[in-house]
C-alpha cells in the first residue's frame, strides 16, 4: 500500500470552438443571408473532494489532465458542441496551490467539495453574428480563446478531530485500535507506523469522533530528521491534541524528556500549532505503580509548569480509555456550540487554522530549499539536479 501525500500536476483547459463562415444556399432563395453558426465552449477543469480516496497515488503516474475543447461551428446557425467538463477526484483534505506563485488558489476539506481550477476558453463567433444593416454579408468571423492552462501542487492534509503524536513507540497505534474499528501496524519497534491511519470512535449511536494515529516523531523533526517534517503537517487539521506518552520507555529515559521535545518541535514547526489544544495522554500507566505514577504527574505540573488536561491510560488493558473518549467528544461538542453561537470565537479559529496552514507551508519549503542547495553544493556540476522528491513523497507500509 502507498501513501502519497504531495503531487504536482498540470491542467489544461479545452480551448473554445471557431466561428464558422457560411451563407445561406437554398434553391429559389437567391439571396441567403450568413448563417455561420458560433464555436463550442470549451470544456473547464474542475477539483472534487471524495471521501472514498485517502491518497493523491493517482497522481503520481499521470501529471497531465486535459479538458474537451469546444467543436467548431457550423452552418444553418449550428452552434458547434461545448466540450466537457473534466473533474478530477481528490481525497478531503487537499490544498491546491498554484506552483509558479504559491498562492492557495481553494482548499477541499469536505466531501462534494468542488474547485473550479481551470476555465474554458470562450466559443468563437460565427459570421451571422456580425451582419448588419450596412454589411449584409460579413465574411468576419473570430476564433474562440484557449483554456486557462496552470501548474497546481496538490497537498493532503488528513482530516480528523484528534490527533495522536508522541515518540515512537509511545502506544499510539495500540490506543487507535483499542478505541476504534482500525487495525494499524503494532509491534515492539520503534517506527512500526509507516503512514498516517484514521480510526472511527463511537462513543454511542448519536456522539462520535475521527483519531488520527500519526507515525512517531523524534528530535529534529521539524528539519526532516526521522519520518520528518511531512507528518507534522497533519497535525495542522486537527482540532485537538493527545500527545501520548510513555511512563515506562525501554531506555529508562525520563518522560519527561519526551514531551519537552515534541512540544520544542511543534513550536518550531508551527508556532499557531503550537498553540492548538492538547491534551497529555500519560500511556502504559498499567507498568508502574501507582505512588510512581503520582509523583510523575506532580513533576509534570511542577517541573514543566503544564496546566493543561492530563489523563492516565493504557491502551492494552484499556484504563482510562473511555474517560479519555467521553471528555474528547464533550470537548468538540462543545467548541462546536460555541463556534456556532459566538462568531468571534469561529473566526479565532479560522484564523488559528489559516496561520497553521500557511506556517506548516513555509516550513516544508525552507526544508526543501536547505535540502536542495546542499545537494548543489555537493554533487558533480554536471549531474542533473532532481528534486521532485522534494515536492512528492510515498510512504509505504512493509
Amino acid at each position: 500500500m502507498k501513501f502519497v501525500d504531495e503531487a504536482v500536476i498540470k491542467v489544461t483547459a479545452g480551448k473554445g470552438g471557431n466561428g464558422c463562415m457560411s451563407f445561406r444556399r437554398e434553391k429559389y432563395i437567391p439571396k441567403g443571408g450568413p448563417d455561420g453558426g458560433d464555436g463550442g465552449d470549451g470544456g473547464s477543469v474542475y477539483l472534487e473532494a471524495n471521501e472514498s480516496l485517502n491518497t493523491l497515488i493517482d497522481y503520481r503516474y499521470t501529471r497531465h489532465y486535459r479538458a474537451e475543447s469546444g467543436e467548431q461551428g457550423s452552418g444553418k446557425d449550428k452552434r458547434g458542441k461545448s466540450g466537457q467538463d473534466l473533474v478530477l477526484q481528490v481525497p478531503v483534505g487537499t490544498t491546491v496551490l498554484e506552483v509558479e506563485s504559491g498562492d492557495v488558489v481553494g482548499d477541499l476539506t469536505h466531501a462534494g467539495d468542488r474547485l473550479l481550477v481551470a476555465q474554458g476558453g470562450f466559443h468563437g463567433l460565427g459570421n451571422a453574428r456580425f451582419k448588419s444593416s450596412v454589411n449584409r454579408a460579413p465574411r468576419q468571423t473570430s476564433d474562440g480563446s484557449p483554456g486557462e492552462e496552470f501548474d497546481f501542487r496538490l497537498e493532503l492534509k488528513l482530516l480528523a478531530d484528534v490527533g495522536l503524536l508522541g515518540l515512537p513507540n509511545a502506544g499510539k497505534s495500540t490506543m487507535v485500535s483499542a478505541i476504534s474499528a482500525a487495525t494499524p501496524k503494532i509491534a515492539d519497534y520503534p517506527f512500526t507506523t509507516l503512514i498516517p491511519s484514521l480510526g472511527v470512535v463511537r462513543i454511542d449511536a448519536m456522539r462520535s469522533f475521527v483519531a488520527a494515529d500519526i507515525p512517531g516523531l523524534i528530535a529534529g523533526a521539524a528539519q526532516g530528521e526521522g519520518l520528518g517534517i511531512r507528518f507534522l503537517k497533519h497535525l495542522t487539521r486537527n482540532r485537538l491534541l493527545w500527545h501520548l506518552i510513555d511512563v515506562a520507555p525501554l531506555d529508562e529515559s525520563d518522560p519527561l524528556d519526551a514531551i519537552e521535545v515534541l512540544t520544542e518541535e511543534i513550536e518550531e514547526f508551527s508556532p499557531a500549532l503550537g498553540r492548538r489544544e492538547r491534551w497529555l495522554v500519560l500511556n502504559k500507566t498499567d507498568l508502574i505503580s501507582e505512588d510512581e505514577l503520582n509523583q510523575l504527574i506532580f513533576r509534570v505540573k511542577e517541573e514543566l509548569g503544564w496546566q493543561g488536561k492530563i489523563f492516565c491510560t493504557s491502551g492494552v488493558g484499556k484504563k482510562g480509555v473511555d474517560e479519555l473518549c467521553y471528555a474528547t467528544v464533550d470537548w468538540l461538542e462543545e467548541r462546536n456550540r460555541l463556534e456556532a453561537e459566538d462568531e468571534e470565537v469561529a473566526e479565532a479559529e479560522l484564523e488559528l487554522q489559516r496561520d497553521m496552514q500557511r506556517e506548516s507551508r513555509e516550513s516544508i519549503d525552507r526544508l526543501a530549499e536547505a535540502r536542495k542547495l546542499e545537494r548543489q553544493q555537493t554533487q558533480p556540476a554536471d549531474e542533473d539536479d532532481d528534486d521532485d522528491h522534494e515536492v512528492e513523497v510515498i510512504y509505504t507500509r512493509e
